[in-house]
Parts: C-alpha cells; sequence; structure tokens
C-alpha cells in the first residue's frame, strides 16, 4: 500500500490535472477526461522512472520516487481501462448523458489520417499489453532477471498510447490549458521513453571501479568491498547505491554500510535474501569490475529535530544504514551531540558477525546506547522497550516491514510527536 507522503502526491498530482481540465457531463466528456488522465498519468510514470535527481529532496528520495512511480501507473491502468469501458458502452452513455459536438476527435488527409485510423485501432490491444505487463509487475510472477527485460517494452507501450492520444485529443484542446498540461507532461513520458531505450537513465551518475575485496562474513552475509578511485563524489551515511556486479543481472540497491571515506572505496554487506545474492561470494572475486550508480536516498539518521528524542532500529541486515553512521560519528566526534539508542533485532546474536562491529563502533561513540535482541532466545523488541521520555520522537528504521508495523501500531498510544523514518526497497 502507498504510504502517506505517496497518497498525498498522488492527490496532488490528480488535483492540478483537474484544474486544468474543462468540466462537463456530456458522453464526451467522461471519455475524453478517463483518456487525458489515463495518458497524463502514464506519462508521469515514464518521467519518474528517469530517476530525476532533481525530484529526490521534494519526494524524499528515490524510495519515494519509485514508490510514486509504481502507483501513478497503477492509476494510468486504471484510467485507461475506464476509457476502454466507456468507449465499449457508448450507445448506453450517449443516450443518458447526450453527446458534445465541439468534443469531436480531429481530422486529417493523407498519411496521417491512415497513421490516425492506426493507431485508433491498435489502442485496444496495446491496452492489453499494458494491463498484462503492470499485473505480472504487482505479482511478481517471474523472477527479477526475466522481469526487467520484461519491462523494457513499457517506453514502446508508452508511445504507441501517446500516439493514440495525440492524433484522437480534440484540436481545441492545444489552444486551452489542458492540452498545455498534456503536452508538457507527454513531452516528458518522451524523454523518458527516450532514455530508457537507449540506456540513459542514470548514466551521468554511473562510476566504474573495481572489486576490492570480498568476504563471507558468514553463510548469510558477504562483505564486497569496491575502489572507484577519486571520481567517486562521495555519499552521506544512509544512502544507498545501485549496482551492477553482472551486465546480464542488472543493477540492485545496496546500502553504503561505510562512512564516505574520501578515498572511493565503499563497502556493502550483501544479505543471501534470494537466488541472486546466495550466489554472490561465488561470483565475486578481487579485481572484478563492478558498475556503481548513485548515491541515492535521503535516510540520514543523523539528522532530527533538536530537542527530539533520537530512536534508531535496526532489523537483520537493515543494521547496514546505522553501521554507516556510527562510523561517521567515529570519524567525526563533533557530530556526537545527540544521545541516541540503537535497538538491533537478530535471529542468531551469539553468530551475528554484525554484532561485534555494532559493539566496537558504539565504543567509540559514548552517545550511543546499543540494545540486542535475539530472536533465538525469545526476545522480541516492541514499542513500550523504546523507553520513549520526549514528548518529541524520532525514530530511524531500517528493516523488515511486519516489525515497522508492529511498533507503529504501539507507538500510537504514545502520546508523542512521532517522525518514523522508513526506506521503500522494494523497487517493483
Amino acid at each position: 500500500m502507498p504510504t502517506k507522503r505517496t497518497n498525498l502526491n498522488l492527490a496532488l498530482l490528480l488535483i492540478i490535472q483537474l484544474v486544468f481540465w474543462q468540466v462537463g457531463t456530456s458522453y464526451d466528456h467522461f471519455l475524453t477526461l478517463s483518456g487525458y488522465l489515463a495518458i497524463n498519468f502514464m506519462s508521469l510514470t515514464l518521467l519518474l522512472a528517469t530517476r530525476p535527481a532533481w525530484l529526490e529532496t521534494p519526494l524524499g528520495g528515490l524510495d519515494s520516487i519509485y514508490q510514486l512511480h509504481k502507483w501513478t501507473g497503477i492509476l494510468a491502468v486504471f484510467f485507461a481501462l475506464s476509457h476502454w469501458l466507456i468507449e465499449m458502452w457508448d450507445d448506453g452513455l450517449k443516450a443518458i448523458l447526450g453527446r458534445d459536438r465541439s468534443q469531436r476527435k480531429g481530422h486529417f488527409t493523407g498519411w496521417l489520417d491512415t497513421f490516425q485510423d492506426t493507431v485508433e485501432d491498435l489502442g485496444e490491444p496495446v491496452l492489453y499489453i499494458l494491463v498484462l505487463l503492470v499485473i505480472v509487475t504487482l505479482i511478481r510472477l517471474i523472477p527479477y532477471y526475466y522481469w526487467r527485460y520484461l519491462h523494457k517494452v513499457m517506453p514502446l507501450v508508452y508511445l504507441l498510447l501517446a500516439a493514440h492520444a495525440l492524433l484522437l485529443t480534440p484540436p481545441s484542446w492545444w489552444q486551452q490549458s489542458t492540452g498545455w498540461l498534456m503536452a508538457l507532461l507527454m513531452l516528458g513520458g518522451l524523454l523518458g521513453s527516450i532514455q530508457s531505450l537507449i540506456g540513459g537513465i542514470g548514466k551521468n551518475r554511473r562510476y566504474q571501479g573495481v572489486i576490492k575485496s570480498v568476504e563471507s562474513l558468514s553463510n548469510q552475509v558477504t562483505q564486497v568491498v569496491c575502489d572507484l578511485g577519486k571520481q567517486w563524489p562521495g555519499h552521506k551515511a544512509g544512502q544507498f547505491a545501485l549496482v551492477t556486479f553482472n551486465k546480464l543481472e542488472g543493477a540492485h540497491p545496496f546500502t553504503l554500510s561505510s562512512a564516505d571515506k574520501t578515498n572511493g572505496q565503499l563497502s556493502f554487506q550483501i544479505k543471501a535474501l534470494g537466488d541472486y545474492t546466495r550466489k554472490i561470494p561465488q561470483h565475486l572475486h578481487s579485481g572484478q569490475p563492478v558498475l556503481i550508480e548513485g548515491p541515492y536516498g535521503r535516510f540520514n539518521p543523523a539528522k532530527g529535530r533538536k530537542n527530539a528524542q533520537q530512536i534508531w532500529i535496526a532489523g537483520g541486515i537493515g543494521v547496514t544504514p546505522f553501521l554507516a553512521a556510527l562510523e561517521n560519528r567515529a570519524n567525526y566526534p563533533q557530530l556526537n551531540n545527540t544521545s541516541t539508542s540503537l535497538h538491533y533485532c537478530t535471529s542468531a546474536a551469539a553468530t551475528d558477525p554484525l554484532v561485534a562491529r555494532l559493539k566496537q563502533l558504539v565504543e567509540s561513540t559514548p552517545d550511543i546506547s546499543l540494545h540486542i535482541y535475539d530472536s533465538q532466545q525469545g526476545q522480541r523488541l516492541t514499542a513500550d522497550q523504546l523507553a520513549i521520555t520526549s514528548k518529541q520522537v524520532d525514530i530511524w528504521f531500517c528493516g523488515p516491514n511486519g516489525l515497522a508495523k508492529a511498533l507503529l501500531s504501539g507507538l500510537k498510544k504514545q502520546p508523542v510527536s512521532l517522525r518514523f523514518h522508513q526506506e521503500l526497497f522494494e523497487f517493483r
């Protein structure tokens, strides 16, 4: 489900489009309104897919951009299906609502007339392809390796539907604010489609490097250190990068688990959570080339309200952004001006290689109190164990969604001003 931030952004986008819309109640208005909203939301979806850096701050990071991308795509399909259903039931709606003759499609001559008929006929089969692609994406019918290639069809689907919208739009629209907004969004969608098709998305944030070391910290966690040299622009604790170890597999998001050392060396702690990550220890070796895109993200545990109680919560491999934050505090003691409690939930503390690293870093940062919960010992973190003592609380959370929901449910009972920061790593 979308977050509150995403819901607000979706509502704002819908309101803006309706403000530019010429209100009417005829059959043609319902038909064209649904088509107008469908192509607009689809254009926004393609624009957001380009990972625009200028939207990271207002939208709250790349993870929020991708969630908005997902839901603008869902709304695009909803309005496209509505458009198709209205067209299918045209006789009944015309009888009820009447027909507005001013909203007829444009008429062309020559090859444009033939092309108009073609894109009109293609509208329905292309819609079927769009619906199928979205369903496959949402219910994850196929592994990521295959899905990423299938998803590359989306820009082509968009271009066909954009041509359908462009040639069937009433000519009068292009002289009104309705058409101006649609043209602007379609231009963004066109540029996004071209970038996607030529492989240009994120190109100006990609850096070629080599793997410096690969170390299995346990049978579940592998540490990979990459060297990018002086070209790396630096990163903040809590950020992540899109890492490509194998071009056929493509990029995967991994949190940067070390603070920026200004030497271009990046560390990743990768847990075996699927087929790809399980094979990493066998497939990676020192000296192997790596392509890294980033840094991305606005998950910054060092930030927070001045007088708010600071609480960090990590579940499993979700501890990685906090490792970087602790390392950053150890390197820059002047940052140690806020007392913070760090709660780490692990399945087996005795064999968890990250526990020792946490304890070592906490020793260098006396303003951090560490609390470890071992599920093998029956220990479970609850909202009451967070020991809230302030009326303002900033919580930085990285871990399983189930734990986040349980904690938020318990925190609702607390009469405090709460800010709960959580990154969304589900990119499809």
